[in-house]
């Protein structure tokens, strides 16, 4: 048995070695320096929107014990997560993983280097769900569960499976009292959008809805009981342009099913710009309208 949890103990180590190479130390705030994962070896770094405090006159310390500076990209704060550019190159970048890369009863690490070296604390998976959304209204591609301790300056870093990819970044702002992870599927859009753009662009359609129950044959066509009534359209927003009316129940957006507000703002998403096809309930009867779908400032 001794010598299984000589090799354990072993094994551990060389992760958080090896995975502390993608760690790096985030000051941007007046207290206690954060976390950060290195996105990419040009210089990309993510970590935790809270930990950011100011926009400017940010350090970034290396896992070779230098320092570099580093502007702010862009932030959500919906989902806790910003995204750092540091004036280096050569970066070692960490592997990524996905969320069903670990289920319940894995055993995970959460890195951090709030000072020169990685810190590391050990915890078990307990539970893997779901996409959900965060009581910002951000959402997140999948829940993930564990008992790590958040130690303070680990926001920001990253959530190790055994294998030595990251399963996501860990946060202790997102939600009251509880450490969070935001998945790496999740992050990977974040990114993208944040470089390309320096914002998140979240579709916006201008109207005030509420579930309510469908007439039973509008149901039967549509295979779902409940959609969402127009109760007030914003002026010259999407839905008034687009020739929606307030009394219209709304059913799909793209085919997606609308049942509950949650659905909208997530059919939304990313479509932005984009011209999408509304399925509505109007004088009894479904119909379809393309509408032009918004950007919510």
């Amino acid at each position: 048995m001794s010598g299984i949890l000589t090799q354990l103990s072993k094994d551990i180590a060389e992760l958080v070695v090896d995975a502390g190479r993608g760690v790096v130390r985030v000051e941007a705030r007046r207290r206690m320096p954060a976390s950060g994962i290195v996105w990419s070896d040009d210089g990309v770094i993510v970590t935790a929107h809270h930990v950011v405090e100011r926009d400017e006159e940010i350090s970034i310390g290396l896992p070779d014990g230098g320092t570099a500076e580093a502007k702010l990209v862009g932030r959500d704060s919906s989902i806790d997560v910003a995204v750092l550019k540091a004036e280096q190159s050569g970066l070692t970048a960490v592997q990524r993983a996905t969320a069903d890369s670990v289920s319940a009863g894995n055993l995970v690490l959460a890195l951090g280097r709030p000072g020169k070296e990685p810190r590391a604390t050990l915890g078990m998976v307990n539970a893997v769900g779901d996409a959900w959304r965060t009581p910002a209204g951000g959402a997140v591609d999948s829940y993930v569960q564990t008992d790590v301790t958040m130690y303070p300056g680990f926001s920001g870093g990253p959530l190790v499976a055994p294998s030595g990819r990251v399963v996501g970044m860990n946060t202790s702002a997102l939600i009251r009292g509880a450490a969070a992870t935001i998945p790496v599927a999740t992050l990977e859009k974040t990114v993208v959008q944040l470089l390309e753009h320096g914002r998140v662009q979240r579709g916006f359609l201008g109207v005030g809805a509420q579930p309510v129950r469908l007439q039973s044959s509008i149901a039967d066509e549509s295979g779902q009981d409940t959609g969402l009534l127009i109760a007030s359209i914003v002026e010259d927003g999407p839905a008034d342009k687009g020739g929606l009316l307030v009394g219209d129940t709304l059913v799909a957006l793209d085919s997606e099913p609308l049942r509950q507000l949650d659905d909208l703002l997530s059919a939304l998403g990313d479509k932005a710009g984009r011209t999408s096809t509304v399925k509505l309930v109007r004088a009894g009867q479904l119909k379809e309208i393309s509408v032009v779908v918004g950007e919510r400032s």
